[in-house]
């Protein structure tokens, strides 16, 4: 078959993809009056997360297994905003990491509303202007974000959904080359986090600082002597060449970042609970609170203090713990802890993030 037939057969097939896509978008319509009519929501994160594993699960054929949830989270998001497009506050400016996760759970096609701090995030939420948030929550190198911490510990919202991605660090330039860049931009962390590449490879060079990765890409558009350190989204949105990849002093550098919304998660069988509770005064008050969840043969994955903002030198402990609040052994240990503690705040069940998923 020559060169000709074989476009001519590509041409064919794209063509009928077109077809099944028209297919596929009358009948989401069609689903999303029957929800109308039954005081259904439009959008179902669970629903979209299940036809995603179902279909990654499957597989392609020859097509990469790995670009099929790429595919059809388009696809899916494409069709949703036919009905009635998702709004989405995330911790802007465009271009950051935070717009990279979102973008991933829920598509080009959702509408995407920037917050320039992760306050202003979880009031979106809150007050009814989005229907959910993204915020980063913890960075592999650098901790707990404690701006978000604070703000779930406050209540009013929960976390849905978790998403862990890579933090690829990207030099980003419309300079010709590394010995023609005299500045380099970008938020302190991401300069803390590439410093011995700087110092290896641009020695010398001025650092600015940014409020942001995106806005380091943006001063560096136009500036022709500058750099910026941001993501490769932001590259694609500022129109700046990637001068190098991965920068990152550590290969390993991933951020959690957290869904929030008004309800959590319904039961998924892999799934996460995060918690806060306080303790009492006196010697062992900790301990005895941690073996409600040892009893139950609960794992705790995560804990950590957090000043109460009731008094001076009063602190908070936040945990998360594998499953669900509705699995019979998370509800015992609730329960123990009600007991035995001042206070215990349910902050979200969800399906626990799974590298591919």
């Amino acid at each position: 078959m020559s060169l000709d037939d074989l476009r001519r057969r590509i041409d064919s097939i794209d063509d009928e993809i077109l077809a099944l896509l028209d297919q596929r978008a009358t009948v989401a319509g069609e689903v999303a009056r029957a929800k109308q009519e039954s005081k259904l929501p439009t959008y179902d994160p669970e629903r979209e997360r299940q036809v995603l594993d179902r279909l990654a699960s499957k597989g392609g054929g020859r097509f990469p297994r790995e670009a099929i949830r790429s595919v059809y989270r388009e696809v899916m998001s494409a069709c949703l905003a036919l009905q009635e497009p998702v709004k989405v506050a995330f911790l802007g400016p465009a271009g950051t990491f935070t717009h990279a996760a979102a973008r991933q759970l829920f598509g080009l096609a959702a509408r995407y509303s920037e917050a320039a701090t992760i306050e202003g995030v979880f009031d979106a939420v809150k007050r009814g202007d989005a229907k959910f948030g993204v915020t980063p929550i913890e960075n592999s190198s650098e901790g707990p974000v404690t701006q978000a911490v604070d703000a779930l510990i406050e209540g009013g919202v929960f976390i849905r959904r978790e998403i862990v991605l890579e933090v690829a660090h990207c030099l980003l330039s419309t300079a010709p080359g590394l010995t023609s860049i005299a500045r380099v931009y970008s938020k302190a962390e991401a300069l803390g986090q590439c410093r011995a590449w700087l110092a290896k490879n641009i020695a010398g060079v001025q650092l600015v600082q940014a409020p942001s990765t995106a806005a380091a890409a943006r001063e560096a558009a136009a500036d022709p002597g500058g750099a910026a350190i941001a993501s490769a989204l932001a590259s694609e949105l500022y129109g700046l060449p990637i001068l190098r990849e991965r920068i990152q002093d550590h290969a390993e550098n991933a951020t959690r970042f957290v869904m929030i919304a008004t309800e959590d998660a319904p039961r998924t069988g892999n799934d996460k609970t995060t918690l806060v509770f306080s303790v009492r005064d006196g010697r062992g008050a900790l301990r005895k609170v941690l073996e409600a969840f040892d009893d139950a043969e609960i794992n705790l994955s995560r804990i950590e203090s957090r000043p109460s903002k009731q008094k001076a030198w009063d602190y908070v402990f936040l945990v998360d713990l594998e499953g669900h609040r509705d699995d019979a052994n998370v509800k015992r240990a609730m329960t123990e802890l009600e007991h035995r503690c001042p206070m215990v705040k349910h902050l979200g069940s969800y399906p626990r993030f799974v590298a591919g998923g």
